[in-house]
């Protein structure tokens, strides 16, 4: 029960501090200090922390419990002082990030706690990573290299406390068509939108054949179109942009050389970084989450599983629904059932 109402205090502490992404430094400093009041050493790259479980022997798989500091910028429509932590009588606790990821963050902290008073059949990591609203590289990414060879990671995000086994990629292509101008008047030129329209076509209708039972089809979404420069010259240039959403079955460079094949226009990839990711029923941790009653499911939404290159599950306290929206919170108590759920999942864990 101690360790729920520290989760509390923490949380509120972590909401009065502004962290948007890549200026999370008075957040970063904060967890610090308690986190060294609480007796630990925490080890620091840029505005990521990380603390080592007190039993860590060398070959113990490591397993990683991993979820962010960052918040986005309050939505409009917020009523009350984002940074002002408020508990209502609805029982709820309102404030920017409360809901993703702080819940998450305090909670794993408070399950690495209590994992940590007693040794695990595996090395103990907890990090709390930056930058992970932006997928920038100087979040999980660049500590990834620091720590020992992972075999396992639980991510905190708001998932009702349901295992997400699987992850949607992101891959964002920058699309060119050329023409050439001419006067709008005249029968000139070659219209650099309607040079584009067959692939836009293309990317809107069609289907890859490999189909993921959690996760559906890949998914292309045209969502940017640019061209033209005033109504009587025809434009001989048109770029658009297309948001592609992956499956577990391709990974983003074979993706971007297969809509290479069958599209006429200039296609650039801005990264093959973020890419889908899924762990199979088989694995320990998901079949401890079935014991448990829980129901796995595919998340359309990135986090930075897309970066871990070794198993991991992304589950944690709060909905994915409240995330980035005005009026943002968590209720203290999906905090003490994610305490609960947490330990019960971890302690003893065979990998």
């Amino acid at each position: 029960m101690e360790t729920y109402y520290e989760a509390i205090d923490l949380l509120k502490g972590m909401i009065s501090i502004p962290s948007f992404s890549r200026d999370e430094a008075a957040v970063a400093g904060f967890l610090e200090t308690q986190w060294k009041k609480a007796g630990y050493r925490p080890y620091r790259k840029g505005n990521n922390l990380w603390i080592v479980s007190p039993y860590y022997q060398e070959g113990k798989p490591v397993l990683l419990l991993n979820s962010h500091i960052d918040t986005v910028k309050p939505a409009a429509g917020w009523t009350r002082d984002p940074f002002v932590p408020y508990s209502g009588d609805d029982e709820k606790l309102y404030g920017l990030g409360s809901n993703d990821a702080g819940a998450s963050v305090v909670s794993l902290y408070a399950a690495f706690r209590t994992l940590s008073e007693r040794e695990q059949p595996y090395n103990l990591i907890f990090l709390a990573s930056c930058e992970e609203e932006v997928s920038g590289k100087n979040g999980l990414e660049c500590v990834l290299p620091e720590l020992p060879a992972v075999a396992f990671a639980v991510v905190g995000e708001p998932t009702g406390m349901q295992p997400a086994v699987a992850e949607k990629g992101l891959m964002v292509l920058d699309c060119t068509a050329i023409g050439q101008s001419g006067h709008a008047a005249r029968n000139e030129g070659i219209n650099a939108i309607m040079q584009a329209l067959p692939d836009i076509g293309w990317f809107n209708s069609y289907i890859f054949p490999r189909y993921s039972d959690f996760l559906g089809p890949v998914k292309m979404s045209v969502t940017m179109i640019q061209a033209g420069t005033q109504h009587n010259v025809v434009p001989d240039r048109c770029e658009f942009t297309v948001d592609v959403r992956t499956n577990e079955f391709y990974k983003n460079e074979v993706l971007f050389e297969e809509i290479k094949k069958n599209v006429r226009c200039e296609v650039k990839a801005r990264s093959f970084r973020l890419n889908s990711s899924r762990t199979e029923s088989e694995h320990p941790f998901v079949q401890r989450c079935l014991l448990m009653g829980m129901t796995p499911f595919g998340s359309p939404t990135l986090s930075d599983q897309a970066l871990m290159p070794f198993p991991s599950v992304k589950i944690g306290p709060g909905q994915s629904a409240r995330s980035h929206s005005a009026d943002e919170y968590i209720r203290p108590s999906e905090i003490r059932e994610a305490i609960d759920t947490y330990v019960r999942l971890l302690s003893g864990l065979q990998l």
